[in-house]
């Protein structure tokens, strides 16, 4: 089994805001913020050393597994889905990470991290088309569409989420996915488009990693 590392460390030691907690990555507690060096007891005087062609590759493909939660074995097989797919791999690949059930959860705000969308999907909160869907790999296409279930409404968490979310002005939420914050619902309407996503690791460098 892998071993769990603190949030805040593996930010730390990749060297970049990888938004693992949340509203917390915006506020000033942020280790990033507070401590923006590697962890260890001598984090704060050790220089970043020149990092190798193959370390740089590397790094990106431990921000985006980070980023998206997800373990090695099933990281590698969205690359080999990727280039077994028609069309440019970079942007196969993005396609598979961002159209996870539990980053759709978190691109509509319902989730304040990948995390907690990870755990709401995982105990049966949502259907997708009529049916519900508790796996947070689940990959949705265009026109799926994505519902709180009725009964879960009545949630305290929910409730709380609903409220917040109206409050809200000025959301982003990506235009591939339309998002009626009344009924909970969320329609897949496109692919996402790269140019839209703000990444925080090089596609391409993660592909030329695993074609070593």
């Amino acid at each position: 089994m892998p071993i769990k590392q603190a949030k805040c460390k593996i930010c730390r030691r990749l060297g970049r805001k990888l938004m693992l907690k949340g509203d917390r990555c915006l506020s000033s507690k942020c280790a990033m913020v507070k401590r923006k060096y590697p962890p260890g007891i001598h984090g704060a005087k050790k220089t970043r050393l020149k990092i190798t062609e193959y370390g740089l590759q590397l790094r990106e493909k431990q921000k985006a597994r980070e980023i998206y939660g997800i373990l090695e074995k099933s990281f590698k097989k969205y690359y080999e889905k990727a280039i077994k797919t028609k069309g440019n791999v970079n942007k196969n690949l993005i396609d598979f990470l961002e159209m996870r059930l539990d980053n759709v959860i978190y691109r509509a705000n319902i989730a304040k991290s990948r995390n907690q969308a990870k755990q709401l999907v995982g105990h049966g909160n949502f259907i997708v088309n009529k049916y519900k869907t508790d796996i947070p790999s689940y990959h949705v296409k265009i026109n799926d569409v994505i519902k709180l279930r009725e009964i879960k409404k009545g949630n305290n968490f929910f409730k709380n989420v609903i409220i917040e979310l109206k409050n809200k002005k000025n959301q982003e939420i990506p235009s591939w996915i339309a998002f009626n914050k009344e009924k909970m619902e969320i329609k897949i309407l496109s692919k996402p488009s790269i140019e839209e996503i703000e990444q925080s690791f090089d596609s391409k460098m993660i592909i030329e990693y695993y074609s070593r």
